[in-house]
């Protein structure tokens, strides 16, 4: 299925401040992983955002996981190729009550 509402997704900061950020806690892993698979760091955010955010307009991979308590969710699935490699990346969005678009929440590579 495709992500509901999908051209309308939302990135917030999420890819600059928490998957590519090599300073946060948490999301410096997940940064690191991106560098080293597929050279993508915070200099080539643009690359990762249009490709995330061309994925959720487009792709019928997406999977509707059920409703959390504060919306409905899906993960949906994508190849992302560079010049260093191919890995599959993992997105999670949510669409929360009352809102009609969806937003991402996580994003990593699997």
């Amino acid at each position: 299925m495709k992500l509901p509402q999908g051209k309308r997704a939302q990135l917030g900061a999420k890819l600059e401040e928490y998957t590519l950020n090599p300073l946060h806690l948490e999301g410096r892993h997940k940064a690191q992983v991106f560098a080293s698979a597929l050279g993508i760091s915070l200099c080539e955010i643009e690359s990762l955002r249009a490709s995330v955010l061309l994925a959720a307009a487009g792709s019928d991979d997406a999977v509707a996981l059920g409703h959390n308590g504060f919306g409905e969710i899906f993960v949906l699935r994508f190849p992302l190729t560079t010049p260093r490699g191919t890995a599959v990346v993992l997105t999670a969005w949510i669409g929360r009550d009352g809102e009609d678009f969806p937003r991402l929440t996580t994003c990593y590579i699997v």
